[in-house]
Parts: structure tokens; C-alpha cells; sequence
């Protein structure tokens, strides 16, 4: 027998002795791929992405390793947001990860495909799911206090501005689910503060000139910025809008306060990023998400700006100073 005739049968026993497979011929298996549906612009809150990679990671999901990420933003315009799920269906994606109404347009194009969402209202109500415990079908997520701390926040504004008797509230109506169950919450707390509530609207950054504006011409006293994903990817700006107008007003985020915003009461999206990216890894790796309660992350956070409160002559008081979890000066 010749040696590499001889040298290929030897091969061939050893391989069939051990199990190993063959690397002529040899197929790896194919990355998954998960669909990254956003309301978002690409480049609003990185931070947030970096913390669902992180979860991720946690599950052995290394984006560009063994995992492909399929991204698509509808850049804050929500109208986008079927077309784009649509596409992702298509892709034949193994999961799809969205926030707030981006979730219920991924539901909506989908009953097969894993969802997992990260939302700041409630589940069920949004129609997401019928039970916390038990999601049942294709999705399941992370819920975060938000909507149902809105009228917790206007109780707070009041508190520095006891002299307010009419209040503005900032709302995206193109989040009409959102927008309805803000209103209805804060209108029903105003009537037992004793306060009249404006309702304000905003969907693009060239409206918040108006809603400014609108605020200083109804001679409103404040302002309470309702939780939308739009708004929450301009934490900053609207802080610093805050200051610019001179309107005490107070919404969800740190960041918020850290701009200047006079006050922020509320959770943490990041937290609740982490938490979808290691569901969105348990998935990849076998389980199903009727199996896997809808995560409520309940902590919550109040920050007051001490120094924004001083620039606009309001005095905190002492108790809310105490209860305060942080205090910028």
C-alpha cells in the first residue's frame, strides 16, 4: 500500500475511533442573529446598548463573535416602526429585542419569532402580554416604574413650587397608548392637588420651542415631562432647556437633573437594558419566553438639584431634602 494511501486510511480510522468530525467538509454552525428594534435614533443613548450587550455577555453572546446584531431605528418617528418589525420578520431573525412601541410593532408582525421588550408601561395594558408570571406566546421582557410615577412626580413639583395652581405636562402624542394613560393619571392627581393641568405636546425636537413657549404663555408654574422613549433619549436637552426658560420642571432620568433639570424621580433604564440583554441570551440558549416572567425592576430614584432650585428662588424642603437620594449642588 502506498504511505499516503496508507496515511489517509489511518486518518480516517482515527477519526471514526474518536468521534472527532472530519474538518474536510466540516459546517459550523451558523450565528444566531438577533433583531435590535428601537424608537430611537442610532446614535441617542449609547449607553443603553452597551448594557444589553453586557447582558449579553453574561448569557456567552459576544456581538461579532458568536452572535450577529440586526439594527434597525426608526429615528423617534413611530409610524416607521410596523415597516421596520416587517423587515425583521423577513431577516427570519432568531429573536427580536424593542422597547415600548417598538415591542407592540414587533408583536404585531410576529407570533413565532422571541420577542423581549424593555418597556416603561404596563404590559398588559399595552396588550404585550396577558400575565407578569406567566407572558404565555412569543414574549416576554422588562417593565420598569414610569408611567404609573407620574402623578408621584407632579405631587413632588408641587412640593417645591407650593404656590403653583397650574401645572404643564409634556406628552408624545404619537405614543397614543402612553399619552392617554399619562393624561388620565395626572388629571385625576391635579384635581386632588387642586391644580389646573395644561397638556402640552411634542414629538420632534423643533417642538419643544413651542412647548416652551407654551409654558410661559398659560403662566404655568411648572412642568412635568411624561416618560416616553423619545423624550428620554433627550434627557440632557431638556434639561438644559429647563434652565434656559427658567421652568421648574421634573421628569424620570438622572441625566435630566444633571443638565440642570430642577428634579428626576424615577428607575433605571440602564439596569433594565442589562436585564433584557441576559433574557435575550437565556432565549438563544434553549429557554422559551412563555417561561420566563416579565421582569419589574421597582427601584426608584429621586435626585434634586439643589442648585438649579437656588437659581429659581424655590426652598426645599428639609423632608424631601432627606428623603432625596442624591443631591446636585
Amino acid at each position: 500500500m502506498r504511505r499516503r494511501a496508507f496515511s489517509t486510511l489511518l486518518g480516517a480510522m482515527a477519526t471514526a475511533s474518536t468521534g472527532w468530525p472530519s474538518p474536510i467538509g466540516a459546517q459550523q454552525k451558523p450565528k444566531p442573529v438577533i433583531g435590535f428594534l428601537a424608537t430611537r435614533a442610532s446614535g441617542d443613548d449609547p449607553q443603553l446598548l452597551t448594557a444589553f450587550r453586557r447582558g449579553l455577555k453574561e448569557m456567552g453572546y459576544v456581538e461579532g463573535d458568536n452572535v450577529a446584531i440586526e439594527y434597525r431605528f426608526a429615528e423617534n418617528q413611530y409610524d416607521r416602526l410596523p415597516t421596520l418589525a416587517g423587515d425583521l420578520v423577513r431577516r427570519q431573525v432568531a429573536l427580536i429585542a424593542a422597547n415600548g412601541p417598538a415591542a407592540q410593532a414587533a408583536k404585531a408582525a410576529t407570533a413565532t419569532i422571541p420577542i423581549v421588550f424593555t418597556a416603561g408601561l404596563d404590559p398588559i395594558e399595552a396588550g404585550l402580554v396577558t400575565s407578569l408570571a406567566r407572558p404565555g406566546g412569543n414574549i416576554t421582557g422588562v417593565t420598569i416604574l414610569d408611567v404609573e410615577l407620574g402623578a408621584k412626580r407632579l405631587e413632588l413639583l408641587q412640593a417645591l413650587v407650593p404656590a403653583a395652581t397650574t401645572i404643564a405636562l409634556l406628552v408624545n402624542p404619537t405614543d397614543t397608548t402612553r399619552a392617554k394613560t399619562i393624561v388620565g393619571d395626572l388629571q385625576a392627581a391635579a384635581r386632588t392637588l387642586g391644580l389646573q393641568l395644561d397638556v402640552l405636546h411634542a414629538s420632534t425636537d423643533r417642538d419643544f420651542d413651542t412647548v416652551f413657549a407654551g409654558v410661559v404663555q398659560r403662566r404655568a408654574s411648572g412642568l412635568v415631562i411624561g416618560g416616553d422613549p423619545f423624550f428620554n433619549s433627550r434627557s440632557e436637552l431638556l434639561g438644559a432647556l429647563t434652565i434656559r426658560h427658567s421652568v421648574p420642571a421634573t421628569f424620570q432620568f438622572r441625566a435630566f437633573a444633571a443638565a440642570g433639570g430642577l428634579m428626576s424621580y424615577g428607575a433605571s433604564l440602564t439596569d433594565a437594558y442589562h436585564q433584557a440583554g441576559i433574557y435575550t441570551g437565556r432565549i438563544l440558549n434553549g429557554e422559551k419566553p412563555a417561561d420566563l416572567p416579565v421582569q419589574q425592576a421597582t427601584k426608584v430614584e429621586l435626585i434634586i438639584n439643589l442648585k438649579t432650585a437656588k437659581a429659581f428662588g424655590l426652598t426645599v424642603p428639609l423632608p424631601l431634602l432627606g428623603r432625596a437620594d442624591e443631591v446636585i449642588e
